[in-house]
């Protein structure tokens, strides 16, 4: 396993983040693995040296959190592995339990760390920028949970850059604790990140077994994501695909590899997060760190792509 500093932090993770959504409650949505199910992926991860792990509370409405939290206790020491959360979503149908105001911050980091049976996160991130509480209130409830010792550092996902960049900036004029990392939507066949949000932080759909018109193929999670759907299945994105699928076969490894090795090649980017259902996935994707792309291929990949409409929420 290769590691990487995460961000400009001193803080040392895996090249391969596991994410923790596919475990927990199959109720939740159809493509979760239950308890039982998702412990071996952990223990695997663990045995090829990934500790970067990376769930959300609103994951099984905090099943996730629960199975990596009871995973980890019995699988490694606390002290050895990289723990991350993230915080926004509903969890109730209390109009407090959401969001990024003080109360919901300051009830949720305990909830998390209750749930994971932790006394303390290394990362903890909003999931979303909350456009109905000021964002100097955020900043300023995260900097006390930092200072009280129940979070080593924060980060964000998923919003435009200029909101990222007001958060920084507001950071840094009053003192309060800056966030470390960005958890952004980039692939090869969503690069939109590139024109603002990737340089700012420097200062399953590309496994080719999806086809055109492939909808009876589809994966039980494929049918089931919306968010997918609104973001891929163009023309050009298919022809990244095929792409991908043609630099794979010649260099006798999985799609998969092919896609993951391009962006681990990327500038800015530290411990892309994988999901795995299957063993098979987990360890292919773990084998990419051994998958060297040329820049005429880099180029080959890059080339069939088409800008997106930029999705920052």
């Amino acid at each position: 396993m290769e590691y990487t500093r995460l961000g400009s932090t001193g803080l040392n993770v895996s090249r391969i983040c596991l994410g923790v959504m596919t475990y927990g409650d199959p109720a939740w949505r159809p493509w979760i693995l239950s308890e039982e199910a998702g412990r071996p992926f952990i223990k695997r991860a663990l045995e090829h040296g990934l500790n970067f792990f990376d769930t959300a509370d609103m994951y099984s409405l905090g099943k996730s959190e629960e199975v990596l939290g009871r995973a980890l206790k019995d699988f490694a020491p606390r002290d050895q592995v990289v723990v991350a959360t993230k915080v926004f979503y509903p969890m109730s149908d209390d109009p407090n339990d959401r969001g990024l105001s003080r109360k919901h911050l300051m009830a949720s980091i305990d909830g998390s760390l209750r749930r994971l049976g932790m006394d303390y996160v290394d990362l903890y991130q909003i999931h979303r920028w909350d456009a109905s509480t000021p964002i100097e209130e955020t900043l300023r409830a995260l900097d006390h949970i930092v200072r009280s010792g129940k979070v080593r550092y924060i980060g964000a996902s998923s919003m435009m850059s200029w909101q990222f960049a007001k958060a920084l900036h507001l950071a840094d004029r009053h003192g309060w604790t800056r966030f470390v990392s960005m958890q952004n939507h980039y692939n090869l066949v969503y690069r939109e990140e590139e024109r603002e949000m990737l340089p700012l932080c420097r200062g399953g759909f590309l496994a080719g077994n999806r086809k055109r018109g492939s909808e009876r193929t589809a994966t039980p999670r494929e049918k089931s994501d919306a968010f997918a759907h609104d973001l891929y299945y163009s023309d050009a994105d298919y022809d990244v695909v095929e792409r991908v699928v043609e630099v794979a076969q010649s260099k006798g490894v999985p799609p998969a590899q092919v896609a993951l090795a391009w962006l681990l090649r990327q500038p800015g980017v530290n411990a892309p997060i994988v999901g795995a259902s299957k063993m098979e996935q987990l360890d292919q994707a773990v084998a990419a760190l051994d998958v060297k792309l040329t820049d005429e291929e880099a180029r080959r990949l890059e080339d069939p792509y088409r800008p997106h409409a930029v999705l920052g929420m």
